[in-house]
């Protein structure tokens, strides 16, 4: 490296900082001014904004700033003036029994538009932006059923959830048939054909399904009931369709049964009021909850 000190390239006759580094000249080309100046102005813009508005943190809140606003504030206004607006609408809902909300047209619309929203906001996250579902997470289109379908009976659900530990929660939970050693792995592959077999589902070649009934009318029948129909005070799903909340190939439910189901949902109620819960409850119901007679159960 040479390092001469001239002030202008005699080549190119432009101005350099007299740097040269292996044959290159180092030019001296100032920023544009306005460059510069709006630069400043940024900063200036800065200080004037630490200022004026929340800006800074600190250990347990944060600078407030000479106006002292804050967005959230602002938020917390708008809802509370739309909630003005609906508060007779939605005391009216809050009033009417799930009955009367069906048969009133102006309070069906508003509580399925309210449900819609509250539905987006906190079940979303586990069934989906269209209640389609997803695996371990029933979908909510169809008319199957874990703890029944009905109006009042989705109300339910909503409020005091599943294994959820409120007081009047539903409880129901499948065994570990293989964790806990109640099944050896044959019997567990064979009753896992089995229950294939009652959705009418292929089986592996070889299968004994005589062995099979056994082994589901020792273990089985007591949630599942005969012919694996279901039970929906107890959450047992349907066996005879072929809904799977887990998978209905064998892999899928050789790990069901050894492992066992306990999925858990929460209890809405306390977390929403009374009259949100009737709302998410109709628009649920609206999706698929008018069961058929053979009162099908959802698979979970």
């Amino acid at each position: 490296m040479t390092d001469h000190h001239s002030d202008i390239d005699s080549v190119s006759g432009k101005s350099t900082t007299g740097h040269e580094w292996d044959g290159i000249k180092e030019l001296n080309t100032p920023l544009p001014r306005w460059w510069v100046i709006s630069f400043y102005l940024t900063i200036i813009w800065s200080i004037g904004y630490w200022i004026v508005y929340p800006a800074w943190p600190l250990i347990q809140s944060n600078t407030t700033g000479m106006f002292g606003y804050s967005s959230r504030a602002d938020v917390a206004v708008e809802l509370a003036n739309l909630e003005k607006i609906r508060g007779d609408k939605m005391a009216a809902l809050g009033a009417a029994s799930l009955a009367d909300i069906e048969k009133d047209p102006a309070l069906l619309a508003l509580a399925r538009a309210k449900g819609k929203t509250v539905f987006g906001d906190n079940c979303a996250p586990c069934h989906g932006s269209g209640a389609a579902g997803a695996k371990g997470y029933p979908n909510l289109n169809d008319d199957d059923w874990l703890w029944g379908g009905t109006l009042d009976q989705i109300m339910q659900t909503i409020q005091f959830g599943a294994r959820s530990g409120h007081a009047k929660t539903h409880e129901g939970q499948m065994l570990a048939f293989g964790k806990d050693g109640v099944l050896k792995s044959d019997e567990i592959v064979t009753v896992a054909n089995y229950v294939r077999s009652l959705a009418g589902l292929s089986t592996r070649n070889g299968f004994d399904a005589a062995k099979g009934e056994k082994i589901f009318a020792e273990n089985c029948v007591a949630c599942h009931g005969d012919g694996g129909k279901g039970n929906q005070e107890m959450g047992a799903p349907n066996l005879t369709d072929k809904i799977w909340l887990y998978g209905s190939d064998e892999a899928a439910l050789i790990e069901t049964i050894s492992q066992g189901r306990a999925g858990v949902m929460p209890a809405w109620e306390g977390r929403l009021d009374p009259a949100t819960i009737k709302a998410m409850a109709v628009y649920v119901h609206s999706l698929g909850g008018v069961e058929n007679s053979r009162s099908r159960c959802r698979r979970g």
